[in-house]
C-alpha cells in the first residue's frame, strides 16, 4: 500500500534489542500488548452481554484494569521507539469529518447528539 507523500510518521528512537531467535524484550512487551488488546475486547464484549448488575460491575473494574495495563504497554512502546505512530492528511480528516457530520440529521433529534 502507497502511502501518500505527506504523511508523516512520528516515532521515538529505537532502543535496540539483540536480533536473535530467542524472544527479546520488544517481542514480549508486543505479545502482552496484543493480549491486552485482545482481553479488553473480549472484557468490553462480556459488558455489553452482564444482565447482573454485581457481575457487570465486576466486569467493568477488570476491563478498566486491563485497559490502563494496556494503555501503559502502549506507552512503554512508544517510549522506547518500537510503536510507530503516522499523522493523516488534513484534506482526509477533514472529509471524514465532514462524511460523519452529515449523518447527525440521521439522528432521531434531528440534530445531532444531545
Amino acid at each position: 500500500m502507497n502511502q501518500p507523500q505527506n504523511q508523516q510518521k512520528f516515532q521515538n528512537p529505537e532502543t535496540q534489542v539483540p536480533k536473535t531467535p530467542q524472544m527479546n524484550d520488544r517481542d514480549f512487551i508486543n505479545d502482552l500488548l496484543t493480549t491486552e488488546k485482545y482481553m479488553t475486547t473480549s472484557y468490553n464484549m462480556a459488558l455489553n452481554e452482564a444482565s447482573h448488575d454485581g457481575l457487570y460491575n465486576d466486569i467493568l473494574q477488570i476491563f478498566t484494569e486491563t485497559q490502563n495495563c494496556q494503555r501503559n504497554l502502549y506507552n512503554l512502546m512508544f517510549r522506547k521507539g518500537w510503536y510507530a505512530i503516522e499523522s493523516e492528511d488534513q484534506q482526509k480528516l477533514q472529509q471524514s469529518y465532514q462524511q460523519f457530520q452529515g449523518y447527525t440529521n440521521q439522528f432521531p433529534t434531528g440534530n445531532g447528539l444531545q
